[in-house]
């Protein structure tokens, strides 16, 4: 083979080759996603994060659980890389204290009709709404709901849902566990914003928290048929030095009968609840009969 048709052939391969790397997934090709009438992403569906977040959104190691003596491996803590960007929330020092009294109190609630019940304890323990973003990262799946004015978001945990008000936005009109999302469209992207908490939620086992004036913006960006990049960035001047950002990806549920089963936790903690109040009986034991 002359010089001239090496250097044909090798001009071919290149060619070829460059054809080839721009079709791979994240090398100049689109995404292939799914897509409503308007053309926007289809993001109904069932999805799912899979990280060990719940339990620390921060970089952790597996521990024991609060009782090992009773629950052994069971109520044992897995070990994460976390899920907050550069590893570690920017917080004040006094809001780190509360953080570590939040983590060595999260068992010990205070249960009483005062409404500073709320200031103690883990949300989640108590079955309260997770809030958002941790409704996000729980080990629960959730399902989108998707037309071209909103959306609705239900949490297999407690049935907590939200709606994303995209046209019109929508003012908060009370303050709640899960806020007040209004939602729009950046190129590929679903961006909501998320304001009007009411203070109390956690973000995680460990004591992570916010207070009332915690503003989320989240982005929801498809990269795949099945696959979504979530992102959220967190500001609350009260607590932190500057906004931080959080990052995973959750996972359609590809199962032909995939459905959320119902996790109403309310009889689960009906005796942690009423036990110190001298209300709760067990099954069979109400002075009523019932």
């Amino acid at each position: 083979m002359n010089i001239r048709s090496q250097g044909i052939l090798l001009v071919a391969v290149l060619i070829v080759v460059g054809a080839l790397w721009v079709g791979l997934p994240g090398q100049g090709s689109a995404p292939e996603v799914a897509r409503t009438e308007d053309g926007r992403p289809n993001l109904n569906g069932i999805w799912q994060a899979m990280t060990t977040a719940n339990w620390n959104i921060e970089p952790h190691s597996a521990e024991a659980g609060p009782r090992p003596e009773i629950m052994g491996a069971y109520g044992a803590q897995p070990g994460g890389q976390g899920i907050v960007e550069g590893g570690e929330i920017p917080y004040k020092p006094e809001a780190l204290a509360e953080r570590d009294a939040n983590f060595k109190n999260r068992m010990t609630p205070k249960i009483t009709n005062d409404p500073s019940r709320f200031d103690y304890g883990d949300p989640e323990l108590q079955c309260f709404r997770p809030g958002v973003p941790r409704a996000n990262y729980m080990p629960f799946p959730f399902q989108i709901f998707q037309d071209q004015n909103q959306m609705l978001i239900v949490y297999e945990y407690k049935w907590a849902m939200r709606q994303i008000h995209i046209d019109p936005q929508v003012e908060a009109p009370v303050d709640s566990w899960m806020g007040w999302s209004n939602g729009k469209w950046d190129g590929e992207t679903l961006v909501v914003d998320v304001t009007g908490f009411n203070g109390y939620t956690w973000f995680d086992r460990a004591g992570n928290y916010a207070t009332s004036a915690v503003h989320v913006v989240e982005r929801w960006t498809p990269q795949g048929p099945n696959h979504m990049q979530y992102e959220a960035t967190i500001e609350d001047p009260n607590v932190y030095t500057r906004p931080w950002k959080i990052s995973f990806p959750v996972y359609r549920r590809l199962e032909p009968n995939a459905q959320l089963i119902e996790f109403n936790c309310v009889p689960f903690v009906e005796q942690l609840v009423y036990d110190p109040l001298g209300l709760y009986f067990p099954p069979g034991t109400r002075p009523d009969g019932e």
